[in-house]
């Protein structure tokens, strides 16, 4: 077995699946999103070399948990699939021990799983920061293209995916682009809900700690009017909105 990048570990409700999740924080990621809220996870260098044995060993103290809440392991990052053998042998196992897993990604390195990797993912978390491919530029300094084309596998594939958006005022608020990304995502059978989540700045302590500046400085949350009529543009669609 190899050995990857950890950043950290976490335990969760709710908001990383089903149940109670074991979420793994793999180190490293491509994009460079300007309201993460965790710069931390940026660089592989920031993550402790754990191998896939030893993350099995903490998955199993778990395994009652996971049993009693209906929950399993999450992996999540960072992003994931910038360690795809790893992510691929985590599954695995976790797979082999009938234990239910997920991945939290975002997509632009869609094209590093296999679909036998898929195959062992109980539930895809994918992040599509805008459907305005010059907005997702600006939000993640990356191309929206991957991340569409990869929701579009997972589909084909009948893979069990929650949609995730982040509603940023002044970034990623405007309606076309909200109505866009709804009715791009109604086209897709296999996403079982959307999460559309509130920008919040939890993250600019690590920004400060880090010495990186904080490009979303002054920018407010959103208002629960905005993140009404954002969640509409999904329910409106016959979606299953939270």
């Amino acid at each position: 077995m190899i050995s990857g990048s950890v950043h950290s570990w976490d335990l969760s409700i709710g908001v990383d699946g089903p149940g109670t999740r074991l979420v793994l924080f793999t180190a490293g990621c491509p994009l460079r999103c300007q309201y993460c809220e965790n710069p931390d996870t940026w660089y592989r260098r920031n993550g402790v070399l754990t191998s896939v044995e030893d993350v099995m060993e903490k998955v199993r103290r778990y395994r009652r948990l996971f049993d009693v809440t209906g929950g399993g392991v999450t992996i999540s990052g960072g992003e994931p699939l910038l360690q795809a053998q790893f992510t691929a042998e985590v599954l695995a196992a976790c797979a082999a021990e009938g234990i239910h897993t997920a991945l939290d990604t975002s997509g632009f390195l869609g094209c590093h799983a296999t679909d036998e990797m898929l195959a062992d993912v109980g539930l895809v978390l994918l992040d599509i920061k805008s459907w305005n491919p010059a907005t997702y530029r600006r939000v993640t300094g990356r191309e929206l293209v991957p991340t569409l084309a990869f929701a579009e596998r997972l589909a084909r594939l009948a893979r069990p995916t929650w949609i995730r958006f982040v509603l940023v005022p002044g970034l990623t608020d405007a309606q076309d682009d909200v109505e866009g990304l709804a009715g791009f995502v109604a086209t897709l059978p296999n996403v079982e809900r959307v999460d559309v989540v509130a920008y919040h700045r939890f993250g600019v302590p690590k920004y400060e700690a880090l010495g990186l500046p904080y490009r979303l400085e002054g920018t407010p949350e959103p208002t629960e009017e905005q993140l009404a009529t954002a969640r509409r543009a999904f329910a409106d669609r016959g979606l299953v909105v939270t």
